[in-house]
């Protein structure tokens, strides 16, 4: 008996017409920035991990060193030095935590960029294999507009709380915190300042995430030419 081997060819998407030429285009060539950027907004803040340093001298203890380690979300107040030996400087030395709670401000700027980085996911899908889609239907082009000013607003806002809040990190965690310490003042215990870890990741975010705002910005004029809100209003001015 015979065998009839019948070759089907692959699936086609929908509508899908797959050209990365429109990487090339501003529409395109900015929404991958956006991409990019997003990734490195949310790694710099997010994977930030570091430590306060203390030099304790107490009753049989000498340049004790002690640490706070902080990380994101940065909820300091949360954050505990260790005790400088097992008796606690002679029973001297307490709990002593970190100042302040910055969740709220880090938590709202990572999660505004990771948010982006699955959208311009979706944006850069459409404008690669479903322009003609995209041009056609006017309500797509309307929603992105729309999404593009919330989100260069959200950009705006997320930014300046997250430097705010990085200064107060800062503030939190440097020589400063020593005279608020009550366990620092008991008689024979002297504390001294040691280290910080170097922030410069942080700072770089704080950049990454005004260069966003520049973007989403600067890109709404691009997704307004592809509305119709840009059409009429050429259609308008060319009109005798």
């Amino acid at each position: 008996a015979g065998y009839l081997l019948v070759v089907l060819p692959p699936p086609r998407m929908a509508g899908l017409r797959v050209d990365f030429g429109l990487l090339l285009e501003p529409l395109g060539f900015i929404k991958a920035l956006e991409w990019i950027f997003s990734i490195f907004a949310f790694a710099t803040c997010g994977g930030f991990q570091g430590e306060t340093t203390l030099l304790v001298s107490c009753k049989g203890v000498v340049n004790k060193t002690v640490t706070a380690a902080f990380a994101y979300p940065f909820r300091l107040n949360t954050v505990v030095f260790s005790a400088p030996d097992p008796k606690r400087c002679g029973g001297t030395w307490t709990d002593v935590y970190l100042v302040g709670n910055f969740s709220s401000s880090a938590q709202f700027f990572v999660t505004l960029a990771v948010l982006v980085f699955l959208y311009c996911i979706a944006a850069l899908v459409v404008y690669i294999g479903y322009k003609h889609v995209y041009q056609q239907n006017s309500k797509f082009p309307l929603t992105d507009l729309a999404i593009t000013v919330i989100t260069a607003f959200l950009w705006l806002v997320s930014t300046f709380a997250w430097g705010k809040a990085l200064a107060d990190i800062k503030m939190s965690t440097g020589a400063s915190i020593i005279p608020g310490i009550e366990s620092c003042k008991a008689p024979g215990t002297t504390c001294r300042f040691a280290s910080v870890t170097r922030m410069g990741t942080l700072n770089v975010s704080v950049v990454f995430g005004l260069l966003n705002m520049v973007l989403w910005g600067g890109n709404i004029w691009f997704v307004y030419k592809d509305t119709n809100l840009h059409n009429q209003s050429s259609r308008i001015s060319q009109s005798p």
